[in-house]
């Protein structure tokens, strides 16, 4: 039994290690041989924290269970405080870059019985939705080793799906969390902006508005069920985030009445994508649900204003990144700054523009509660497509075109795998309205039950 133990998902393995089924040692062991099988094929770990691990794996064992995560190992991306890792954002110049205090979402982590396990991999600061960097490489899909892992959470999503971890925690500006969990065939939780604290003891500048703004912490997982578990530990106001709100995990009862949306601004979906999203809306109606298919409100302009926040403070940011940054990467951030619409907004017309598009959101919200479209618009793309210096910008923005509604308008969202689909995994995505994440994760539930898993995998060869 101790041979597959690595296949279970983090709900799982508590359980058998809250009944002294299975040694929290034997599950942590199982997941670092998985990782000395698996990566080196893939790179998606980046350091492993072997012997902490399994001290606090013996820790575990010796004590009465401290939390829901007792005795389970999770594996964090490599921009997020661990204590005894550097937090290195992807960057030679961070190599070294030594955190003071594990980051609120690790220390919740651990305060739940978790164990810190590994580190994973990530493009450059973030700022890629495909993961690769010169410090630690490129990251690969194991369903393709041709295509994207996506990005930025990519090591994270690997390492999922190909079972060297069962949990493991991401960020998100734009679909960091979504993109990846599209791609290799995992689940991911974005939450409302606030709902879980991010902090940083890395002495660095100040975060830039479209960060304070769009980026959050969250998780990754095989299993909404361990969403459900992670949202429960991660969420809530910490004092060291003024913008973090301690609002109630749970809403009153909506209307089971779900918007189905298949039309996009810029270009058609993959038919398996289209296919996915009516399966999706096909389990819901099964379940109660009133389903119907409409237009989202404005994605166009969403997807603008979006680009127009992020791209400020890009353009603002630029000169202190062109030092410590590949020249590739910088090449790709000034392509996006230069295809920016070029119609005069100022500061205050896109920030009232974005308060606008958040109130038809929500209006929208209240007459769909929950909305079920796209994760990507497009399949996983080939490596470095999207540094071409032609198309490389129109192979991001196509493919994030129902991502930014949960950035820019601060929802929340969960990416779920539907299957596989020519050999690559496909999957949708569920919005409902801001401080509502108990809305996606009890549709998305429903649905997996009906649907399934597709992970955790063996790395495919072409």
């Amino acid at each position: 039994m101790t041979d597959e133990l690595w296949r279970k998902s983090a709900h799982e393995l508590a359980a058998l290690i809250r009944a002294r089924t299975v040694s929290s040692r034997e599950v942590v062991s199982s997941h670092l041989e998985r990782i000395d099988a698996v990566n080196p094929r893939v790179n998606a770990v980046t350091v492993t924290l072997a012997e902490s691990a399994l001290a606090a794996a013996d820790q575990a064992d010796a004590s009465e269970p401290m939390g829901p995560l007792h005795g389970v190992p999770f594996t964090i991306k490599e921009n997020i405080d661990c204590l005894g890792s550097a937090t290195t954002n992807g960057l030679q110049v961070f190599a070294d870059a030594m955190p003071a205090a594990d980051a609120p979402v690790v220390a919740r982590m651990k305060a739940a019985g978790a164990i810190a396990l590994a580190r994973t991999n990530l493009p450059e600061l973030g700022l890629r939705i495909t993961t690769d960097n010169p410090l630690r490489g490129r990251t690969l899909n194991p369903w393709d080793m041709t295509r994207t892992a996506g990005g930025s959470s990519g090591g994270e999503a690997v390492s999922l799906a190909t079972g060297m971890s069962p949990i493991g925690l991401g960020n998100d500006v734009g679909g960091s969390l979504r993109n990846p969990a599209y791609c290799c065939g995992i689940t991911s939780l974005k939450p409302t902006t606030g709902r879980i604290p991010m902090v940083t003891s890395i002495p660095m500048a100040a975060q830039p508005n479209a960060f304070r703004l769009m980026c959050v912490e969250g998780a990754m997982a095989r299993s909404v069920a361990d969403l459900q578990i992670a949202y429960g530990v991660l969420a809530g106001w910490h004092p060291q985030d003024p913008y973090s709100v301690p609002a109630p995990l749970e809403g009153p009862a909506v209307e089971r009445k779900a918007a189905l949306v298949t039309d996009m601004p810029d270009s058609p979906l993959p038919a398996a994508t289209v296919a996915a999203i009516h399966q999706a809306g096909a389990h819901l109606q099964a379940a109660g649900w009133q389903v119907e298919e409409v237009a989202a409100p404005e994605l166009g302009a969403v997807n603008d204003i979006w680009s127009r926040v992020l791209g400020a403070d890009i353009s603002n940011m630029l000169s202190l990144l062109e030092p410590i940054m590949s020249e590739a990467s910088v090449a790709m951030l000034r392509q996006f700054l230069a295809e920016l619409d070029t119609s005069p907004m100022s500061g205050t017309e896109v920030y009232c523009e974005r308060d606008r598009l958040a109130v038809l959101w929500s209006a929208f919200l209240q007459q769909y509660p929950l909305v079920i479209g796209p994760t990507w618009a497009d399949l996983p793309f080939l490596h470095d497509a999207d540094l071409d210096p032609h198309s490389g910008v129109e192979t991001f923005r196509r493919r994030l075109q129902f991502i930014t509604p949960g950035n820019l308008l601060g929802l929340p969202a969960v990416a779920l795998p539907m299957g596989v689909a020519d050999g690559l995994p496909t999957g949708v995505q569920l919005y409902a309205e801001r401080w509502r994440e108990d809305v996606c994760l009890a549709a998305a539930g429903v649905i997996e039950e009906r649907v399934g898993q597709v992970t955790p995998i063996d790395p495919v060869f072409q």
